[in-house]
């Protein structure tokens, strides 16, 4: 299977990573599921309703990607997979800007479904990324939240 991971501050084309993809894999693959995060206006986590207006996320390199490795060759060992995509920005984002890319190829969709879905669980609680949200309410870290663990625990059965 086929992995690619990208940490980077600008900004990504879904359009040319889907293309690339279908381009690479052609008659391989029978779907192709993706998931594309964005930068919220408020933060629904704490609950407090501050309306965001940066959102920075740090991370070091090497350690992040590992990070993220561990959760794909997880993916591949469970889900017969030919592609996984993943494109995690950094710096200081704006609301509405995109965050996150998660795009899986497979022969079947059940099988893309459910590892695109798996990896960004993950992602949410594993992967080495710090994020830190300036609002009108203040300045803090983001943790993950009980759901996001959830979540992610509910994969581990």
């Amino acid at each position: 299977m086929d992995q690619q991971i990208q940490i980077q501050q600008q900004d990504f084309s879904v359009d040319k990573i889907y293309a690339a993809m279908r381009h690479e894999y052609g008659n391989k693959v029978g779907a192709i599921a993706s998931f594309v995060g964005l930068v919220r206006d408020h933060n629904a986590a704490a609950g407090d309703g501050g309306d965001v207006q940066t959102l920075t996320i740090e991370h070091y390199p090497g350690m992040t990607e590992k990070s993220i490795q561990k959760i794909l060759d997880y993916a591949e060992e469970r889900w017969p997979l030919i592609a996984i995509h993943v494109v995690h920005r950094v710096g200081t984002m704006a609301p509405s800007e995109q965050i996150v890319l998660v795009m899986v190829a497979s022969s079947h969709r059940d099988a893309a479904f459910a590892g695109a879905q798996y990896v960004m669980d993950c992602l949410k609680t594993e992967a080495v990324f710090w994020k830190n949200e300036r609002s009108d309410l203040g300045q803090g870290w983001v943790e993950s939240t009980n759901a996001d663990k959830f979540r992610a625990k509910m994969w581990d059965s």
